[in-house]
């Protein structure tokens, strides 16, 4: 076996050719757009495969605790990937404008809302079909990924073929979460009492917080702004914790939500517990993932943005506007990012049983 057989030097040199297959007639300025994105295709593949190898590890009905390791060392790598990938939109910014413009007219009507694999990757971490943004013309986005025809292309098949593949990665999180031992318990009851605990907690801090301001010699017309700030952000965690934000939602779906919540809030409170070392890493990873998903979607709008400006995107997209909006609204582990709101320093936390340190054998968490 040789270098050149193994990694198909051949084959990859051989993709350069441009809409003309020609790569005679693909200019520098080209060559870089092709070969960019070809890359970033290339990382997308193995960002799919570690999110699928982390999807299918939360999947089983009992999670070793060894095994969670291996999820997070898979979210890791996805991490790496997308903080390596910002960087390959510094080598783009090094064509002009006008370089751009010379060869973007043989783009449309392409986009790069095209990619299926990054559609997979949204559809993957658990991107509903309701959260997504309108890109203008497609009525949804599986139109937008058909042949002018109407005619379902190979990014269709793609995508349709990763939505039938099985659950979310959100959705396997969701469900591991919410069966972890509560205090010693993974009984509902278990759940519901922790956060009465706990929402008790955050009351006794909020009324130690407005006093140490009154002590301090805040006026009295601020102390009242303080008490009501602090009376609705009390009454907002509560309603959230206890999963009556939703007053639509059945109860079976407010009972697995405060699960979730109630485990969220656990293993960020009692880290410390050793048993909570890697489910705290895994949570702490997903976050850590989506803002690395984030910071490249908001990197890959400036790029565009410092490239053609603000004009409408070869595919008939918003172009900059579409990418500003991906950027700021497409959380699809807003849970995780909510919980940050409302945790406590360690010495206003309920106290739990010591039955909570041995209990997490009941998930396999041994």
């Amino acid at each position: 076996m040789n270098y050149w057989d193994y990694i198909k030097v051949e084959e990859l040199l051989s993709l350069q050719s441009g809409s003309d297959e020609d790569e005679t007639r693909v200019g520098n300025d080209e060559a870089l757009f092709i070969i960019v994105h070809q890359i970033y295709e290339l990382w997308f593949k193995l960002i799919l495969r570690e999110l699928t190898s982390a999807r299918d590890l939360l999947r089983q009905d009992t999670v070793p605790g060894h095994q969670i390791t291996a999820g997070v060392r898979s979210l890791r790598r996805a991490i790496a990937v997308f903080e390596q990938a910002n960087q390959h939109f510094r080598v783009m910014e090094t064509m002009t404008t006008r370089d751009f413009l010379d060869f973007r007219e043989r783009l449309a009507p392409a986009s790069g809302f095209q990619s299926a694999q990054l559609r997979e990757i949204e559809i993957l971490l658990g991107l509903e079909d309701e959260e997504r943004i309108a890109i203008g013309h497609a009525c949804s986005f599986k139109d937008a990924l058909k042949l002018p025809n109407g005619a379902a292309s190979a990014a269709t098949h793609r995508v349709e073929a990763r939505i039938a593949h099985g659950p979310s990665f959100k959705q396997c999180l969701y469900e591991w979460l919410s069966r972890l031992p509560i205090d010693g318990s993974n009984e509902p009851a278990a759940a519901e009492r922790f956060l009465h605990d706990y929402l008790r907690s955050m009351r006794d801090e909020s009324r130690y917080r407005l006093q140490t301001a009154i002590d301090r010699g805040l006026a009295a017309e601020e102390v009242e702004r303080l008490r009501a700030r602090y009376q609705t952000q009390d009454a907002n965690a509560e309603a959230y914790l206890l999963a009556e934000d939703d007053p639509g939602a059945d109860a079976a779906t407010r009972e697995q939500r405060r699960a979730v919540r109630a485990a969220m809030v656990f293993i960020e409170s009692y880290r410390e517990l050793p048993h909570l070392t890697w489910p705290r890493e895994m949570l702490e990873s997903v976050v850590e993932l989506e803002q690395a998903m984030l910071i490249w979607r908001q990197r890959h709008a400036r790029m565009v943005e410092r490239m053609i400006g603000r004009r409408v995107g070869t595919g008939g997209s918003a172009g900059v506007d579409y990418l500003d909006q991906t950027a700021l609204r497409y959380r699809v582990f807003s849970d995780l990012w909510t919980v940050r709101s409302l945790l406590l320093r360690k010495a206003s936390l309920p106290a739990v049983g010591q039955h909570a340190h041995d209990a997490f054998a009941m998930e396999g968490l041994q």
